[in-house]
C-alpha cells in the first residue's frame, strides 16, 4: 500500500506517528511538503524517519495562516505513483494533489485537525469545495471530535471516519524532573500572541493573588508581538506577581518547565486542539482551559483534570483557589490529567491513519469485485 501524505511542514507532533507508520509491514509512506518550516514556527523536530520530498517553497500570509501554492506536488506525485494520497488541508496544493487522484483514479483521504467551530465562519465558496472534495473521498481521517463532527455537518458516515489524536511523548513529561519543583503557582506555555490571551493569564494570576493577599508566581514560556506589553504590564503589578519570562524552550527543556508548575493557564481564544495540553496534562498538571480550545472536553475534561471555563477572569480566580487551597482534590486533578492523556499516543495515532487507509483500500476492492461481475 503506497501512500503519499501531502501536508504544509513537519511538526513535532506527528512526526513519530508517521515513523510508525512508515515501519509498518505491508505499508510504504512517503510525505510530501510544501516547505521545511513556516515562518512562525520555532519547533525542534524529531528525527524523521520515513521517506520525504520538501517542494519548493511558494507561499503567502493570511493574517497568521499561510497559503501554500506548490504546483510541483503533481510532478512529485507522478513520480511516486502512490495508491493512496492523503491531504491535510484546502491550500491549493492540498487541490492540486486532490486533482491528481481524481484524473489518475487513485483513492483520496481528507485528513484534518480542525473543528465545526474553528470552521464556522467560511465563505460559501470555501464550504462548496470541501463538499466538492468529500464527494469523492472513501475514508477521512480527524484529530479530535470536533473534526468528527465537521465531517458529520457534511453528511459523511462516522464508520468512514478514523481518529488520529494529536499527541506527544507522554512518559517524557511525567518522569522529568522539574528544575525548581511547584516554583510557580502557573504556567502559560504558547506563542504570545493576542489570540492566546496571555495578557488574561496574567490578570488570573493578580486576581489570585489579592484574594490569598501574598504574591504569586507565573511563568511565561514563548515568545511573540505581545512580549513587550505582557512585561510592562506584569511590571506594573509587581506588588501582586511575579512574572518569569523564559522565551522560547526547546523540546528538551519542556517538561521540566511545566513541572516546575501548579496549573496551567490556556486561554486561547481558538485553537483548533493545543497540543499544549496533552504536554501539560503528561506533566500532571490540572489545567484551566476556555471552551474554545478542542482539547477542552475531550482531554480536558471540565471538574475532573481542570475546569472548562468562558474567560472571565473572576470565574478562573475561583476555579485556580479551588486548586490551590484544596491539596487532596488538587491531587485528584493531577492523577487523571496523567490517566486522561494516556488515551493520546502515537501509536493511537498511528492507528487511526493506518486504519483510514485499509478502509480506503478495501472500499475501492469491493467496488473493483462488483465491476468485475
Amino acid at each position: 500500500m503506497k501512500i503519499v501524505l501531502v501536508t504544509n511542514s513537519p511538526v513535532p507532533y506527528r512526526i513519530p506517528a508517521l515513523n510508525e507508520l512508515a515501519a509498518m509491514s505491508g505499508v510504504s509512506l512517503h510525505v510530501v511538503f510544501c516547505c521545511g518550516r513556516e515562518p512562525n514556527r520555532q519547533w525542534n523536530l524529531p528525527a524523521i524517519e520515513f521517506q520525504c520530498t520538501y517542494l519548493r517553497e511558494r507561499f503567502f500570509r493570511i493574517g497568521d495562516k499561510y497559503i501554500h501554492n506548490n504546483p510541483d506536488v503533481l510532478s512529485t506525485l507522478r513520480r511516486l505513483q502512490p495508491d493512496i494520497v492523503i491531504t491535510s488541508g484546502f491550500n491549493p496544493t492540498h487541490l492540486y494533489a486532490f486533482l491528481y487522484a481524481r484524473l489518475k483514479r487513485v483513492l483520496h483521504v481528507p485528513m484534518t485537525d480542525g473543528t465545526l467551530d474553528s470552521e464556522k465562519s467560511l465563505s460559501l465558496l470555501h464550504r462548496q469545495i470541501r463538499q466538492l472534495v468529500y464527494a469523492r473521498s472513501t475514508a477521512f481521517i480527524w484529530a479530535s471530535t470536533g473534526g468528527q463532527k465537521l465531517y458529520a455537518s457534511y453528511g459523511i458516515a462516522p464508520e468512514r471516519c478514523f481518529r488520529a489524536c494529536l499527541a506527544v511523548e507522554n512518559t517524557r513529561f511525567s518522569e522529568t524532573e522539574a528544575f525548581q519543583h511547584g516554583k510557580f503557582e502557573f504556567i502559560f506555555c504558547g506563542r504570545l500572541e493576542r489570540d492566546k490571551n496571555p495578557g488574561f493569564a496574567l490578570d488570573v494570576a493578580a486576581e489570585v493573588a489579592r484574594r490569598l493577599g501574598h504574591k504569586v508566581r507565573i511563568l511565561f514560556v514563548g515568545s511573540g508581538k505581545e512580549e513587550q506589553t505582557l512585561k510592562r504590564q506584569a511590571a506594573s503589578r509587581a506588588d501582586l506577581i511575579d512574572a518569569v519570562f523564559h522565551g522560547f524552550a526547546s523540546q528538551e527543556a519542556l517538561p521540566g518547565l511545566y513541572r516546575s508548575a501548579k496549573i496551567f493557564l490556556f486561554p486561547t481564544s481558538l485553537d483548533v486542539w493545543g497540543v499544549v495540553t496533552n504536554e501539560a496534562c503528561a506533566a500532571k498538571l490540572p489545567v484551566l482551559v476556555s471552551p474554545h480550545a478542542g482539547a477542552a472536553g475531550e482531554l480536558v475534561l471540565d471538574g475532573e483534570n481542570g475546569y472548562v471555563c468562558e474567560l472571565d477572569v473572576g470565574a478562573w480566580a475561583d476555579r485556580a483557589l479551588t486548586l490551590l487551597t484544596f491539596p487532596e482534590l488538587y491531587r485528584n486533578f493531577s492523577e487523571r490529567s496523567y490517566s486522561l492523556v494516556a488515551g493520546f499516543t502515537f501509536q493511537d495515532a498511528c492507528k487511526g491513519l493506518a486504519d483510514a487507509c485499509r478502509y480506503a483500500a478495501l472500499c475501492q476492492g469491493r467496488v473493483n469485485s462488483r465491476k468485475q461481475e
